[in-house]
């Protein structure tokens, strides 16, 4: 018993070695990388350390040891690898499901064009997205929010465009962004304090926020000072670049638009919605888009419209509109808000402030002037047409507020969220809940022993492809990143509602499809379950291919997946531009779930394309 005591003790040992050794090589790796983006210093210290260090040490585990021949490796001697090929460079920005010559294609009414419309099979790209020349890694947060390097986003017309409006500036090899916006000349600073003045934003309680039209994102930018955190949306280069220049500045945003087909987040998700000269309709078909954002919106949530119609008695002129025109516009909206009951809280210069009410119980006269939904309505909205109905108040007892009391941010992100403690999801009890918030807290901290700069800020934008209950970006939270929870429109159970009332922001996507993103705007990739998830349910290169794309070069992957899957994963990243290595579950070799690091090889267009197939 002794010697196999010593003998499980080495073992315990050589494991931890191998921990060890791996996170130094993953270290000076990446440490190497990042100094050709000109952040540090140290790059002959990395490099003699990696000629001494066997980063292979991890690619030959043998699992079938552990696990018989249902969970053994794939021969990679034997297996083929096929090997992706560069894509032309000017698919460089290419955005498969916003691409601009198939959304010309498409009818402009009600902003149809805009909308999604990904390729059918045969017209998939399936080759690799090559990043500009002169490429680097962003600026470090909180460096990134106000300069972005010219050659990432090499587009100059912004500048030009909105110069006397102060949203951004070239000088020399980058853009600046000085904080301004069309409705803010003073700075989102000022404007975002005068928000405060109405609105809770110092104490916690507003925490998550939606910016319809965001521009550059500079509302959510500076937002995030308060712990604030926007998720910022506009269409594909209405103005160039504007939502590819967010994310280059470390500002969650995505693709989209308020058109036909419902907002792909939650009901009752967002603390607070706003729109900045966002030149949304709001007035329009029967108020559909104002009760699009009713949907999304908490009971007790915030609406924040700035610009026109707002004030037009003063500033019709200006605008060189009708009076009459905008005053009819106003009246809509006012109109509209009523029945929605929203409590109008503030108007003043070009800002006006509604409430949405915490409970149905003052709204009962308006319930009779529209239709309301069917109770479901809000629960699928992927590819879901808008309806001009109302969504309907959770029940809730008399003395509550609908959709459960706010809590305040960091409070919220550990509390048990209403919908769980409610019953509402199925199978989720909040024994559950807190199991997978520990189960979270335990993985992360193995990740960071193998990736030993996770919290260093090297990663700002991160992606969780199947966020559960979003205890992985709760696990990481922190000031220097933020996380996108995706769930997938697949998942058994829909918990984005949960990860929103978390404090966390996130949305619905099917990975069959592209994401709605630029090429290389997120740092770091954690993709838990979702090729057993996809399995039979379109191709895992496809995958794989969209999630080269989104990723920056020298950004990193997690898999976390059944070693016959990871297996399969890793002989097709083999034939990409992607280093990886395999280690065990962090509970030992005999769970057969293992995680696979991965870090994408840097490349930019028009250079030596040879994909690599170590």
């Amino acid at each position: 018993m002794a010697t196999k005591g010593n003998s499980g003790e080495n073992r315990s040992r050589s494991s931890m070695s191998i921990f060890i050794v791996f996170g130094l090589c993953c270290f000076f790796y990446i440490l190497g990388a990042w100094q050709r983006s000109g952040f540090g210093k140290g790059d002959s210290i990395a490099l003699e350390i990696t000629k001494h260090t066997d980063c292979s040490i991890l690619s030959n585990l043998n699992y079938e040891t552990h696990h018989g021949g249902d969970a053994g490796t794939l021969d990679e001697s034997e297996a083929e690898v096929k090997e992706f090929k560069p894509c032309d460079d000017n698919y460089i920005d290419y955005t498969p499901c916003q691409d601009q010559m198939r959304a010309m294609t498409f009818t402009r009414e009600s902003m149809i064009y805009r909308e999604r419309h990904c390729p059918p099979e045969n017209d998939r790209l399936h080759c690799l997205i090559p990043a500009p020349k002169g490429y680097v890694n962003p600026f470090p947060w909180p460096k990134s929010r106000d300069y972005v390097p010219y050659a990432n986003a090499p587009y100059k017309s912004l500048t030009v465009e909105k110069a006397v409006q102060n949203w951004i500036q070239y000088e020399g090899n980058v853009f600046r962004f000085p904080g301004g916006g069309t409705q803010f000349p003073q700075g989102a600073d000022a404007y975002i304090n005068q928000l405060a003045s109405v609105i809770p934003l110092d104490n916690g309680m507003v925490r998550t926020a939606l910016d319809t039209g965001c521009g550059v994102a500079s509302w959510g930018a500076y937002l995030l000072k308060k712990n604030v955190i926007a998720m910022s949306f506009a269409p594909r280069d209405s103005h160039e670049a504007q939502v590819q220049f967010a994310l280059e500045r470390g500002v969650p945003a995505v693709i989209g638009v308020l058109g036909t087909i419902k907002l792909p987040y939650p009901s009752r998700a967002f603390d607070m919605a706003h729109c900045s000269r966002c030149l949304i309709p709001w007035g329009t078909n029967d108020g559909m888009y104002m009760k699009e954002v009713d949907r999304v919106l908490r009971p007790g949530g915030y609406w924040v419209l700035s610009g026109p119609p707002i004030n037009w008695r003063n500033n019709y002129q200006a605008w060189q509109r009708p009076k009459e025109e905008l005053e009819e516009e106003q009246r809509k909206i006012e109109e509209i808000a009523k029945l929605l009951c929203w409590e109008k809280k503030h108007e003043n210069g070009e800002i006006a402030i509604w409430r949405k009410r915490i409970t149905n119980d003052n709204c009962r006269d308006q319930n009779s002037q529209h239709e309301i939904c069917e109770p479901e309505y809000g629960a699928d909205v992927w590819y879901k047409k808008m309806e001009t109905c109302v969504t309907p108040y959770p029940e809730t007892r008399a003395d509550e507020v609908s959709g459960g009391a706010w809590k305040p941010f960091p409070e919220r992100l550990y509390a048990v969220p209403f919908r769980i403690s409610s019953g509402s999801i199925p199978g989720i009890s909040v024994e559950t809940y807190q199991e997978e918030n520990r189960s979270w807290k335990k993985h992360v901290n193995a990740y960071k022993r193998i990736n030993k700069i996770i919290h260093s800020g090297r990663y700002r934008n991160i992606i969780d492809m199947h966020a559960g209950l979003g205890s992985f970006a709760a696990a990481l939270e922190s000031p220097k990143l933020w996380v996108m929870n995706v769930m997938p429109t697949i998942a058994e159970k829909d918990t984005l509602g949960v990860i929103y009332e978390r404090g966390l922001i996130g949305i619905y996507h099917d990975w069959c499809e592209a994401f709605s993103t630029y090429p290389r705007t997120y740092d770091l990739i954690h993709a838990n379950g979702v090729f057993s998830l996809y399995k039979d349910k379109c191709n895992s290169e496809d995958i794989l291919l969209e999630m080269d794309r989104i990723l920056r070069p020298e950004g990193a992957v997690i898999f976390r997946d059944q070693v016959n899957v990871l297996s399969e994963v890793k002989r097709i990243l083999k034939g990409m531009r992607w280093n990886t290595k395999m280690v065990d579950h962090e509970d030992g070799p005999l769970v057969p779930e293992k995680i696979l690091f991965a870090v994408k090889q840097y490349w930019v267009a028009g250079g030596n394309n040879s994909t690599s197939s170590r």
